[in-house]
């Protein structure tokens, strides 16, 4: 058995591959864990490029296999101390592979963890915010750890379905986080909107009063880490954000003073007009085998008019406060989105 005698733990994060998973995979080795990363054959490691990083390669699809392959990952009877599963779609070309990779991979993967005898000590899931569905659009309450899931994405119904997964597993020591949208360097549909920005149009979608609310990358990822070692956390849900909403005109306003004081022009499509871009970007990505960012999940999480929420379960439970604001987040992220176009730039002069 592993001797857990000194100060070093280990840590597996599964989903290692994206945006976020690189952040944890960083983190954590920052933090002085031993950490190993699951990913799939397929999965880019473009962003998992420390030499201290262990992989695993899992087969998700089968309980059997992932079982196998989760125990000749480590010495016969040891296991990892904490879990972190950050696996999961945002997107898909068939809907129905949400509940393939969002529901299904997390059953077979908490039924593996059983049969090779390595539950941790904590497993904290990546759930999202999209689970509880809609807002209160009349007062424009916020949304709090108690409200009752309405999700009316095919999206948000599958991460939902993966939080009764875990309900259901009394062996399983888990903690569910519900992030709210989450932003950052290399984060891809954040990007396309400073893009948008940079070109001068930003473009939003109804005339309602809309809030948003965000997460910055390293927020997230730091309340990941104190979250998983709190006693007060096991078993409970936390929404994650920085704790105020913003407009569409802040975001934008925001977004251009980090540009250097771009000029903007607003454009309001209205829903109906987002609506059949929505269906008819959907279509084509069909057609290309390819997931599109706009589709009609996309087109109803537009739509909503009020993703404020409350957070004060989680400063309560772990310390939880966000360092990264968003005007301090947003110049990080174009920071980092400058320095690319620049990088790209120098590569297209050669």
């Amino acid at each position: 058995m592993k001797n857990n005698s000194d100060n070093s733990k280990r840590l597996l994060v599964v989903g290692g591959g994206g945006f976020i998973g690189g952040f944890i995979a960083a983190e954590s080795l920052r933090r002085g864990y031993e950490t190993y990363v699951a990913v799939r054959e397929s999965t880019s490691r473009k962003y998992l490029t420390d030499p201290e990083l262990h992989f695993v390669v899992l087969d998700y699809d089968d309980e059997a296999s992932l079982a196998r392959e989760l125990r000749a990952a480590l010495p016969e009877g040891e296991r990892w101390d904490y879990i972190i599963y950050n696996l999961g779609a945002t997107k898909c070309v068939n809907f129905a592979d949400f509940n393939r990779i969002n529901y299904l991979y997390l059953c077979n993967f908490t039924e593996a963890l059983r049969q090779a005898g390595m539950i941790p000590d904590r497993f904290l899931y990546m759930s999202s915010l999209s689970a509880l569905g809609p807002g209160d659009e009349k007062t424009y309450s916020p949304l709090t750890s108690r409200s009752i899931p309405q999700p009316n994405t095919r999206y948000g119904v599958s991460k939902i379905k993966a939080e009764t997964c875990l309900e259901t597993c009394a062996d399983i020591p888990w903690t569910i986080f519900r992030p709210t949208g989450v932003y950052g360097p290399h984060e891809r549909d954040y990007l396309m909107m400073i893009e948008s920005i940079d070109r001068h149009l930003d473009f939003g979608v109804g005339y309602r009063k809309q809030m948003l609310t965000f997460i910055y990358v390293e927020d997230l990822v730091n309340a990941m880490f104190d979250a998983m070692v709190s006693p007060a956390t096991l078993k409970k849900k936390y929404i994650i954000s920085e704790p105020r909403a913003y407009s569409q005109s802040e975001f934008r306003r925001i977004v251009a003073r980090a540009l250097g004081g771009k000029w903007v022009i607003p454009l309001r499509l209205p829903l109906w007009m987002a609506y059949v871009a929505s269906v008819a970007a959907e279509k084509w990505g069909t057609l290309k085998g390819q997931p599109s960012t706009l589709n009609r999940d996309k087109f109803k999480i537009m739509k909503q008019r009020n993703w404020d929420c409350d957070v004060s379960d989680a400063v309560a439970d772990f310390g939880f406060r966000c360092r990264f604001p968003l005007e301090e987040g947003i110049r990080r992220t174009v920071e980092a989105y400058l320095d690319g176009k620049r990088k790209a730039g120098e590569g297209h002069g050669k």
